[in-house]
């Protein structure tokens, strides 16, 4: 075992092309034969939420899920630990990490979560931070992550800084200013900050977060450890993590990057820190690194992980690869969003350079959205009654004179609609019809149904 360990761990390999090497690109009918298993009839206009998978990937994961059924024991001695050594260096070359040994595939971002507050929780449980200290995050941070910082950091001593954001927001400057203020009340009476936690794009309501000059602040105003929560970023956003310089960064391989779930990668930046990070599944690996300690933690289906060389080839069959998809997605999302806003008179949630695949649209004050609940309904009632798959956000406005209006109202809620390569403008003009609708028909939230 302990040579498979030594293999696991090499971080010598064969480097791998972001580019396409094909003489033919992709075509549009290869494109819909790809997600040809999608439910026919749906906008689906919510890849942010679970991703999607080609039907090309799918086939090799079954071949790999197969590979393990016909005999496990070779699987396990011969071929998973060479697998994931190979799926982990394409994200090295991917991310710009130095060594293959600080990247760990874990199942997503919220797995990574507990990685690193697990972390922080023991050493305030140690009594190497004191107690009152600080995790400072902003307030739109994914939920799972504030329950993390509630079972791990909170319980043991730690207190916890929201920095809040308005919405919508007009410049990153905004976002800089308020971080700020959020260190400075978590120094305040001599504490210490001991963990921030940026997100790259935050999920509701989405933004890119500028999370390299937070992280520049961080360092500058004595912050012990940066977490960058960045489950939309890989293939949403072009990522090197050593620019970005955090400790820690994840990001879903199955969000934007067409890996089937789940599967997510981990990156820990070489340091005096490692050997106290741990995988919160604890198998005969633990003590060997992360890496190790996350290759295997258990007997499971590990295809997701061993399926990302191929998903490699699949992005480097369309033009100018990933960073082209990257490109097409923000720009074709944007153009949507201000078809969307121009239709119904109302506005972004944020100027277009501060998007990536995703973007906020205004929905039209009359439909008069007053609560979550109202959000609830409308999205359910556009999913059984006109076939559209989008997330809605409400927004109670902070300041009725500065906040956004048309021309009867606040705009209190708004649309998150991603563009993902199988997507078509007819997804969103389906979408646009439906508000129009019941903008027509003079139908609020409270009046929908969905039966």
């Amino acid at each position: 075992m302990d040579s498979d360990h030594r293999e696991n761990g090499d971080s010598t390999h064969n480097l791998v092309s972001k580019k396409p090497k094909l003489s033919a690109f992709i075509s549009e009918e290869e494109i819909r034969r790809e997600f040809s298993h999608h439910q026919h009839g749906i906008a689906r206009i919510n890849n942010g939420s679970f991703g999607s998978c080609p039907t090309s990937i799918i086939a090799a994961q079954k071949e790999w899920q197969l590979r393990f059924l016909q005999q496990p024991d070779d699987f396990y001695f011969n071929h998973l630990r060479k697998g994931l050594l190979e799926s982990r260096t394409v994200v090295k070359e991917l991310i710009n990490a130095d060594s293959v040994d600080e990247v760990s595939l874990i199942d997503n971002a919220t797995t990574a979560a507990a990685i690193v507050l697990q972390q922080i929780g023991r050493a305030f449980a140690q009594g190497k931070f004191q107690k009152g200290d600080a995790v400072v995050m902003l307030h739109c941070a994914f939920q799972s992550v504030k329950k993390s910082i509630q079972a791990y950091v909170t319980q043991s001593g730690g207190s916890v800084i929201e920095v809040q954001l308005t919405f919508p927001l007009n410049s990153k400057e905004e976002i800089v200013s308020e971080f700020r203020k959020g260190l400075e009340k978590g120094k305040s009476n001599g504490r210490h900050v001991r963990l921030a936690i940026i997100d790259h794009i935050t999920s509701m309501p989405c933004v890119v977060v500028p999370v390299a000059e937070l992280v520049k602040i961080c360092r500058q105003e004595g912050v012990d450890q940066v977490f960058v929560d960045a489950a939309h970023a890989i293939g949403s956003v072009p990522v090197d993590v050593k620019e970005i310089g955090a400790d820690f960064y994840v990001s879903n391989l199955h969000k934007w990057f067409f890996c089937p779930p789940s599967v997510a990668f981990l990156y820990c930046r070489n340091s005096p820190l490692s050997s106290e990070v741990h995988h919160p599944v604890v198998s005969h690996e633990y003590g060997n690194g992360l890496a190790i300690e996350s290759s295997w933690i258990g007997t499971r289906d590990y295809s997701s992980q061993l399926v990302i060389p191929s998903v490699l080839e699949f992005v480097n069959r369309f033009e100018d690869g990933i960073e082209g998809i990257m490109t097409r997605n923000h720009d074709n999302v944007v153009q949507m969003g201000e078809m969307l806003a121009k239709s119904w008179g109302t506005n972004l949630g944020a100027p277009p350079d501060m998007c990536a695949s995703m973007i906020m649209v205004g929905l039209p004050s009359r439909l008069c959205i007053t609560s979550e609940k109202d959000t609830e309904r409308l999205r359910s009632y556009l999913r059984v009654h006109h076939g559209i798959e989008v997330p809605l956000h409400y927004q109670a406005p902070t300041d009725v004179e500065c906040a956004p209006r048309d021309k009867d109202g606040l705009i209190t809620g708004y649309a998150r609609i991603s563009h993902q390569v199988y997507n078509s403008f007819d997804d969103y003009f389906k979408f646009r019809d439906a508000i129009n609708q019941l903008v027509e028909q003079r139908r609020t939230c409270k009046m929908l149904f969905t039966e």
